[in-house]
């Protein structure tokens, strides 16, 4: 089911994230899919995240649909030019894949591989565009397609962004181009979701707040150092330094997110950093439990 049919359903939706195993042995990451897909609507699988090289989303996307996981296909424009995204798009469609977030992608500085030539021909915007068109049947040229795909495109806005502005334009610009479900970058405060979460609601496309589990003060430190377009809070970052128990309290204060969002976005998404088997108790403590 698609995250844009989820919203029509449910009052409030969950999806995680999953990232490929660094090799070609699959079976712990798709026994960590299993482990949460009773508690989660839908998993978002990671492509190349950091500029990493690890095993491609669609493969595992693919793998997750044969256990009867939803997968939300992440699909950044680094590795590609349009031929490659478009043909990309068409195989998910022909895997059953439904759900794409159009991502730009990180800069390849950040990765393993330093040296790769990026490449960079679209940007989300403008991926959000070509899955337009392939729903309609053509591709980016105006060729005809034989036979239109029915993908779901969504897209990340960043609410932590300053001046906010530029985000809400840019967000305007995707909901324009076609995203039909939005994820945010990670919010540490809730209130910075409202101009997004108005934004959403006028235009009638469910916004899911994006929630990070700070695991350890280093990891929060980490964060603040070296990952751009949010920050940890200084009260948080005290909290976790204070706590005898930092992955205890990160819990918690990811669960106290949640249940601010409730009432106020469509869900959440939960970017757990590798660490699968917090999610169920993230939910519980936010006070979201399902069968598994």
């Amino acid at each position: 089911m698609t995250i844009a049919e989820l919203a029509k359903k449910k009052d409030f939706i969950v999806t995680a994230e999953l990232t490929p195993p660094k090799g070609a042995d699959y079976e712990d990451t798709l026994k960590k899919a299993q482990d949460m897909s009773g508690c989660v609507d839908a998993i978002n699988v990671t492509d190349g995240q950091s500029a990493l090289m690890r095993m491609g989303s669609l493969a595992l996307c693919h793998l997750l649909r044969e256990r009867d996981i939803d997968p939300v296909l992440q699909l950044t424009c680094r590795d590609r030019n349009r031929i490659a995204l478009q043909s990309d798009l068409l195989n998910a469609f022909a895997l059953g894949v439904r759900n794409v977030l159009c991502l730009t992608g990180d800069h390849v500085a950040l990765g393993d591989h330093p040296e790769a030539k990026q490449v960079f021909d679209l940007d989300s915007v403008s991926l959000l565009w070509a899955v337009q068109k392939l729903n309609k049947g053509v591709d980016m040229q105006g060729n005809t397609l034989k036979g239109a795909t029915d993908l779901c495109p969504g897209a990340v806005v960043n609410p932590n962004a300053s001046p906010v502005e530029p985000q809400l334009l840019k967000m305007e610009r995707k909901i324009e181009a076609g995203a039909r479900f939005f994820q945010t970058q990670a919010v540490f405060e809730i209130f910075r979701l409202d101009p997004f979460v108005k934004t959403a609601r006028e235009k009638n496309v469910p916004l899911l707040a994006g929630i990070m589990v700070l695991r350890t003060p280093a990891m929060a430190r980490f964060v603040n150092r070296h990952v751009s377009g949010f920050q940890v809070p200084e009260d948080l970052m005290a909290e976790l330094e204070a706590s005898p128990d930092p992955t205890r309290t990160g819990v918690q204060i990811a669960a106290r997110t949640i249940n601010e969002a409730k009432g106020f976005c469509q869900g959440v998404h939960i970017m757990n950093a590798g660490k699968q088997g917090l999610v169920q108790q993230i939910l519980a403590e936010g006070g979201i439990t399902r069968a598994a």
